[in-house]
């Protein structure tokens, strides 16, 4: 460390301070401040400066710039013998996984300054997908799965093994809630943090299931049928035996919704704010609960759907029916959009993963398969399962949670590998009723007949969240800030198709088209045109003058025709000719030729 020494006063004077080097001390002059501030931001300058020299150097001469384009440190702190880059490449795998896609190519663009505009918008992308791949190291947290012995499977493990190798705040969220009036459905919010439960008997409460603070719990005196949190955690959907209710987290009802009766199964759907159901009688509807109408309603025509989960790639509905078959549904149409024979039997259990890639289904024939919903083709993988799978879901790793009566069943990947034995499996003390996987934590809540379980599945939550788009630790001022930003940004529902990018293309017809219509339109027929004169006084009316005013306008429709054809013809020769002649250096020269 430099050591601080006095100078000599003068009188009247304030001592001034210097710096000393310690190798300096007895054969050197003192540095001032001002100097060795001189010399730190002499480096600092260096510091900063060198990439940009770097891709300078690069651009006059290449040897020159590889040399220094990735060590980031300046000559003067560089070693002697250092030849090694302080600033490695990064994989192609990662630049792949943080790509936007392909760029414009502007070396078509004849326009400079949109030229100039174009490359400089493709630089910054490009730097920004390198920099999000170089940062990936940062991230927080790394998924973890169960790590075995020689001789171990990892089925084998129940839930306290599981919750005594952990720490305290991880093991408190396997608990198990003995309740009395199941069976029971349950939904998590969109963040993860806070938990619904409807019991068939008319038991509904709502909680923050991390700090197990109870927000309300009532009992509406009915069966309820299916639960769904809405787009923020203070409203939720309850659908009863009659029509489906909307409660706060207070537990008041807040609105009745006599037009979706009988319903038997529901999804929200955040970006659009709608509510989709499924009802008894065949009925397929959407909700729009930020104006509270029903956009689109439609009968399927095919029979009782209690089955039916959204495609949270395209917001598409996906029903499953008794006769094996997946139909595909968009409030834009009345006809399914695609439909999927999955099996022979009836259908089961259905889920899709969250990048819309994949679906699960499970039939009664105690099957369970795989679909690649990108190609609309399968099976990718089949299983032939011990019983039943009435309840299917996915995790965010890809994980597939399913129950056979009361014992629960993960595994792990099996659409992109076959696998042989579950990852893990639980046995439950009732019927399972429902299954879901918890947003960005290793937890799978369990439905069953008396009450709901929590479950430990390690490896199965994303991680790493977005704090812009769920963030489990929001605030109340955050909370309505994003209410209100997602109601700006809400996407209109005639945007739901099977392949969302399609709104990014133009429609426009092709070469080959337009060549083949202007060579139909030559040989057509003048088109019939019929025309009744307005009826005037009986004395002014007669059949000679109608029939003449009849004759006129037919006949400058004809000559409008015969115009457009003629222009038509005339275009076609001209280009056959244009062709044909060789083209001079003296053309320019030639009187032009009158149209």
């Amino acid at each position: 460390m430099p050591r601080l020494q006095m100078g000599s006063k003068k009188p009247g004077q304030k001592p001034k301070k210097q710096f000393v080097k310690p190798s300096a001390i007895g054969d050197r002059k003192p540095i001032s401040t001002k100097t060795m501030l001189k010399n730190r931001d002499a480096q600092l300058k260096e510091f900063v400066s060198l990439e940009l020299k770097g891709r300078r150097k690069s651009a006059k001469d290449p040897k020159v710039g590889n040399e220094n384009q990735d060590n980031p440190l300046p000559t003067s702190l560089r070693a002697k013998n250092d030849t090694s880059s302080g600033r490695p490449p990064v994989p192609k795998e990662k630049l792949l996984k943080h790509s936007r896609g392909e760029g414009i190519d502007a070396s078509n663009i004849k326009v400079g300054l949109l030229k100039k505009k174009i490359k400089k918008r493709e630089k910054l992308i490009d730097y920004s997908t390198e920099q999000a791949a170089r940062l990936e190291l940062f991230l927080p947290e790394d998924s973890g799965f169960l790590e075995t012995d020689d001789g171990e499977v990892s089925r084998q493990f129940t839930q306290a093994q599981i919750a005594s190798s952990l720490d305290i705040t991880s093991a408190t969220k396997q608990f198990e809630l003995d309740l009395q009036f199941g069976p029971y459905r349950s939904n998590y919010t969109r963040n993860g943090r806070f938990l619904v439960l409807g019991g068939k008997r008319g038991h509904l409460a709502a909680m923050d299931w991390v700090t197990k603070k109870l927000m309300c719990e009532i009992n509406v005196m009915e069966e309820i049928v299916d639960v769904r949190w809405l787009h923020v955690e203070t409203m939720f959907a309850a659908a009863q035996k009659e029509w489906v209710h909307i409660y706060d987290n207070q537990g008041i009802e807040l609105h009745c919704l006599k037009q979706l009766h009988k319903v038997l199964c529901m999804e929200f759907l955040p970006y659009h704010f709608l509510l989709a159901t499924a009802s008894e009688q065949g009925w397929l509807k959407w909700l729009d609960i930020s104006i509270g109408k029903i956009i689109s309603q439609f009968n399927t025509r095919m029979s009782r759907l209690n089955l039916m989960v959204q495609n949270p790639y395209n917001a598409v509905l996906c029903l499953g029916h008794s006769q094996g078959t997946v139909s595909m549904w968009s409030p834009n149409m009345k006809e399914p959009l695609a439909k999927m024979l999955c099996h022979r039997s009836p259908l089961l259990g259905l889920s899709v993963d969250r990048t819309g890639q994949y679906m699960i289904t499970s039939a009664a024939d105690k099957t369970m398969k795989t679909w690649d919903l990108r190609m609309m083709s399968g099976p990718l993988t089949e299983y032939h399962l011990h019983a039943h799978a009435n309840n299917l879901a996915f995790s965010e790793k890809g994980l597939v949670g399913l129950s056979m009566g009361n014992i629960v069943e993960v595994y792990k990947d099996p659409c992109r590998n076959q696998v042989d034995k579950a990852y893990l499996r639980h046995k439950s003390n009732s019927t399972i009723r429902s299954l879901q996987f918890c947003p960005y934590e290793d937890v799978l809540a369990v439905g069953h007949s008396k009450g709901f379980s929590s479950i430990l599945v390690p490896g199965s939550g994303e991680p790493n969240f977005d704090a812009l788009e769920a963030n489990p630790y929001q605030t109340k001022s955050q909370r309505q800030e994003r209410e209100v930003k997602s109601l700006l940004e809400k996407i209109q529902p005639e945007l739901i198709t099977l392949d969302p990018s399609t709104i990014t293309q133009v429609d426009t017809p092709s070469l080959k088209d337009k060549v083949e219509a202007r060579k139909n339109l030559l040989f057509l027929k003048p088109p019939k045109f019929d025309f009744e004169p307005r009826r005037r006084a009986k004395w002014r009316a007669g059949t000679a003058q109608v029939a003449k005013t009849k004759k006129i306008i037919r006949e400058d429709n004809v000559r409008k025709f015969v115009q457009t054809k003629q222009q038509l013809t005339r275009e076609e020769n001209k280009s056959k000719a244009t062709v044909n002649e060789p083209k001079d250096v003296l053309d320019r020269f030639r009187p032009k030729k009158r149209r």
